[in-house]
C-alpha cells in the first residue's frame, strides 16, 4: 500500500531513456562494463535526481551501466511477482518496492538476504521502523529503507489565532482542547472523516497497542485489546470535534476541497495534500502551518503510519555484488537526502532529519516518521484491507454501538482474513 502524496512528474523521460542505456560495453582499455537494471516507481523521483545520480554512479563505477526503467504502480505486484520468478536474463537487479509490500514478496525465498551488509554497513540501527520492519523477515533484512512520508496536521493559522492558541499542541490532551476551543462560531475544530483507519492506527500504537498481533507463527486481530480501545477512545472523542462523516474516509469526498471551501481548522494528512488545498483556494496559501500528530507527552510525537518506499534485489539476478551497490549508494547519506530535499521525503535515517529541518511539512513529517510504523508485517494483510473491518468497526463505535463488542467482531474478521484456519 503506498500513502505518499502527489509528487512533481518526472520531466524528460526521453532524455533520461537516453541517458540510462542498457547493454554491456567495453571501456577503453579493454574492460567490460556490466549493466545493472534498476525498476524504480514513477513520481518517486524526478527526472534530473535521477540524472544526477546515474552520472555520479557511473563515474564512481566504471564497471557499471544503470538501467533505470520506469514502473507504473498499477499492477506492479504482479509484475514483480512475474519478474521474481524469471530468469536471470529477463529480471531487474534493483527494485522499488512500497514499504508494506516487501513480505508479499518476501514469501518463496526469491528476494536477496541483505542482513550482512545492513549491519556491517548500512546502520540499520538508525533505519525508521515503518521502513525497516516490513522488510524484516525473522532476523533476515531483504527491504532496504529508502524515503518516507507519513501524516502530520495541516491546520489554518488565522483560525488558530482568532481562537487564542498561539502555538500548536504538543500532547493529545492539549490538541483536544484547541480542538474544541476551534470548534465554534461556525468553524470545524477539524475534519475527520469516521474511516480513516490509518489515523486510528497511529492513536492505537501511541498506547501500545496494535491491528494485529503474531503469536507462535498466527496472527489474530488486536483492536479489541485494552490499549486499542483507548486508541479508538480517543479518536472518537477527537472525530466528535468537527462534521467529518462517520461512514466514510478521508478520500469520500476528498478532505483537501473540503478544507479549501470551508472554514475548517486542522485536517490529518500527508504535507502535499496543501498543494491541493492551496490550488483550490489561492487565499490560504499564508494561511497553512504544519505540525506533528500531538503524543501523549510533549517528549514524543504520536506515532503515525509510515509510507515510503524500500529496494529489494531479486535472488535470481546474477549481477548481486553490482546490485548491491547501486542500493548502497541510493541510500547512502548523499543521495538519500538529496532526494529528501527535492521531493520533500523524510530520509530513511533518524540521523538524517536535519536534511529537510528547512521545510516545515517535512520537517514535520520526520518527527513523526522516527515513531512511525507499518501494517502488520504479513503477506495475508492484502486480504484484510480488500474488504477491511476496520472501517466498518469505526462506522459503528462513531454512530453509537458498543466498542468492545464491535472491537471483538472486527477482530474476529481480521483473524479469518489473515488465517481462515484459525478458530
Amino acid at each position: 500500500m503506498r500513502q505518499v502524496h502527489a509528487r512533481r512528474r518526472l520531466l524528460a523521460l526521453g532524455c533520461v531513456s537516453a541517458v540510462l542505456a542498457a547493454g554491456c560495453g567495453v571501456l577503453p582499455g579493454g574492460k567490460e562494463r556490466h549493466t545493472v537494471t534498476v525498476w524504480l516507481m514513477k513520481d518517486s523521483a524526478s527526472g534530473d535526481f535521477l540524472r544526477k545520480f546515474t552520472e555520479d554512479f557511473e563515474r564512481g563505477h566504471d564497471d557499471i551501466r544503470l538501467d533505470i526503467r520506469i514502473q507504473q504502480w498499477t499492477g506492479i505486484v504482479d509484475k514483480v511477482q512475474k519478474a521474481l520468478r524469471a530468469g536471470p536474463a529477463d529480471a531487474p537487479d534493483v527494485i522499488e518496492v512500497g514499504n508494506t509490500q516487501v513480505p508479499q514478496y518476501v514469501e518463496g525465498g526469491r528476494l536477496t538476504d541483505l542482513t550482512l551488509e545492513s549491519l556491517r554497513d548500512w546502520d540499520m540501527d538508525k533505519w525508521l521502523p515503518g521502513l525497516a520492519e516490513p522488510g524484516r523477515e525473522g532476523t533476515q533484512q531483504y527491504g532496504i529503507p529508502w524515503y518516507a512520508a507519513n501524516r502530520v496536521v495541516i491546520y489554518r493559522k488565522d483560525l488558530f489565532e482568532e481562537a487564542g492558541i498561539t502555538a500548536p499542541p504538543k500532547t493529545r490532551e492539549q490538541w483536544l482542547a484547541d480542538t474544541e476551543k476551534l470548534n465554534s462560531g461556525g468553524n470545524q475544530g477539524i475534519y475527520l472523516a469516521g474511516q480513516d483507519w490509518y489515523t486510528l492506527s497511529g492513536f492505537i500504537w501511541d498506547e501500545g497497542g496494535d491491528l494485529a498481533q503474531e503469536s507462535g507463527g498466527i496472527w489474530r486481530g488486536s483492536l479489541d485489546s485494552p490499549a486499542a480501545l483507548r486508541g479508538m477512545d480517543y479518536y472518537r472523542r477527537l472525530q466528535a470535534l468537527g462534521n467529518g462523516p462517520v461512514d466514510a474516509d478521508e478520500e469520500h469526498p476528498p478532505q483537501s476541497g473540503l478544507f479549501a471551501d470551508g472554514r475548517v481548522a486542522q485536517i490529518v494528512a500527508v504535507p502535499g495534500l496543501a498543494q491541493a488545498i492551496v490550488q483550490k483556494n489561492p487565499e490560504l496559501a499564508d494561511e497553512l502551518g504544519f505540525f506533528p500528530v500531538p503524543g501523549r507527552t510533549a517528549e514524543r510525537a504520536c506515532a503515525v503510519f509510515t509510507g515510503g518506499s524500500d529496494l529489494i534485489v531479486p535472488r535470481n539476478t546474477d549481477e548481486r555484488f553490482r546490485a548491491v551497490s547501486v542500493v548502497a549508494a541510493l541510500t547512502g547519506a548523499k543521495w538519500d537526502t538529496e532526494l529528501a530535499r527535492t521531493m520533500s521525503y523524510v530520509p530513511h535515517k533518524t540521523t538524517l532529519a536535519s536534511a529537510v529541518s528547512g521545510e516545515e511539512g517535512a520537517a514535520a513529517m520526520a518527527v513523526g516518521a522516527a515513531h512511525g510504523r507499518a501494517t502488520p508485517s504479513t503477506p495475508q494483510w492484502t486480504a484484510v484491507e480488500a474488504d477491511n473491518p476496520i472501517k466498518e468497526y469505526m462506522s459503528k463505535v462513531l454512530g453509537g454501538a458498543d466498542p468492545t463488542t464491535e472491537a471483538r467482531r472486527a477482530s474476529r474478521r481480521i483473524t479469518e482474513a489473515l488465517d481462515p484456519n484459525v478458530t
